[in-house]
C-alpha cells in the first residue's frame, strides 16, 4: 500500500519521539486554509436600490462575484438578510456575465418561477427560501437542467415579497426542463402543495394588464 510521503515522515518522527516543529505545523495549517472548493460556475450578487430619484439602471449595483463555496459563505455571512432589506429593494444572484434584467440576451427568451410570500412569512420563510434557492443554483441541484438556470431575485415589498428563479428558455420546447426545475424548487424548499408556484414568461410580464400576468405553468 502506498502511503503519502508527508504523512509517512510525520509518523516516523513521532515514533522516534520527535514532534513536528512549529514551522511545520504552521505550514500545514496555512495550506489547509488555502484549499477552497470551486463551483461549476461563477456568480455575481447584485443589489437594486429603491431610489425614485434615479432610473432603474442607476439603482442597479453590482456587489461582488465569487466562484468557490467558501467565498459564497463569506459573502452571505457579511451582508444583510433578505428580510432586513428596505421595502422596494432587491437582491439578485446571477451567473457571472448575465445582468438581472429581461433585456439581457441570456434572459429575453425565458421566464421565472415565482414564489409569493405574505408579509407575515418574511421573518422565517423569506430568508430560508432565498438561501435554499441560492444553494440550489450554485450547487447545480437542477442536474441536467442547471444550464437553463440564469439566476434568481428576491423582492421585498410592502404587500407581498417575491422570490423568482429565472430560466433561459420558456417556450414549449423547453417545457420539460422548466417543469422539472419548478418541481425541484418545491421539493427543496418544502413548499406545501396548497401553496402554488407559477411560471411566467418575461415577455408576458412586460405587457401585463394591471397586476395580471399570463401563467405558463403552475405547480
Amino acid at each position: 500500500m502506498q502511503v503519502d510521503s508527508t504523512v509517512s515522515e510525520k509518523a516516523n518522527k513521532e515514533m522516534a519521539g520527535n514532534k513536528p516543529s512549529e514551522e511545520e505545523v504552521d505550514k500545514h495549517s496555512i495550506t489547509d486554509l488555502q484549499i477552497k472548493h470551486p463551483l461549476q460556475n461563477s456568480w455575481t450578487l447584485w443589489y437594486i436600490e429603491n431610489d425614485r430619484r434615479k432610473d432603474w439602471k442607476q439603482n442597479l449595483k453590482e456587489i461582488i462575484s465569487f466562484d468557490t463555496v467558501e467565498d459564497f459563505w463569506s459573502l452571505y455571512n457579511h451582508i444583510k438578510a433578505a428580510s432586513e432589506l428596505k421595502q422596494g429593494c432587491d437582491y439578485c444572484l446571477f451567473k457571472k456575465g448575465i445582468q438581472p434584467m429581461w433585456e439581457d440576451a441570456a434572459n429575453k427568451e425565458g421566464g421565472r418561477w415565482l414564489i409569493s410570500l405574505e408579509k407575515k412569512q418574511r421573518e422565517v420563510e423569506l430568508d430560508n427560501y432565498w438561501l435554499e434557492i441560492m444553494l440550489c443554483m450554485i450547487g447545480e441541484t437542477f442536474d441536467e437542467h442547471s444550464d437553463e438556470v440564469c439566476g434568481a431575485t428576491v423582492n421585498v415589498r410592502s404587500k407581498m415579497d417575491k422570490i423568482g428563479l429565472w430560466t433561459a428558455n420558456g417556450d414549449k420546447s423547453k417545457s420539460e426542463a422548466v417543469v422539472a426545475i419548478g418541481r425541484k424548487i418545491k421539493e427543496r424548499l418544502r413548499i406545501h402543495n396548497k401553496q402554488p408556484i407559477v411560471y411566467q414568461m418575461h415577455k408576458d410580464t412586460q405587457v401585463k394588464s394591471g397586476s395580471i400576468v399570463k401563467i405558463t405553468h403552475s405547480l
